[in-house]
């Protein structure tokens, strides 16, 4: 799954394209490296987002399509 839909899916960014933005302004890293929208996101990685001052780093532990509001939190863990 692309790096810009998962965030979204997962409920750390709400809209796609405002994730696809942050992506393409290295403000999203996968395994310490800036990546792309069009990433594709795998079981293990660890993604860091910063926005402002703030630091996100979650582990993706699984992928799916589509999750619902309160399964969406089981897509990644905060560490």
């Amino acid at each position: 799954m692309r790096l810009d839909k998962y965030l979204k899916v997962s409920r750390l960014i709400k809209r796609r394209t405002v994730a696809n933005e942050a992506c393409d302004n290295e403000r999203v890293s996968v395994n310490g490296k800036p990546a792309k929208a069009a990433y594709e996101v795998k079981v293990g990685d660890v993604i860091e987002i910063r926005f402002g001052a703030r630091l996100t780093r979650i582990e993706v532990v699984s992928v799916a399509e589509y999750a619902a509001k309160d399964a969406a939190a089981g897509l990644y863990r905060e560490l």
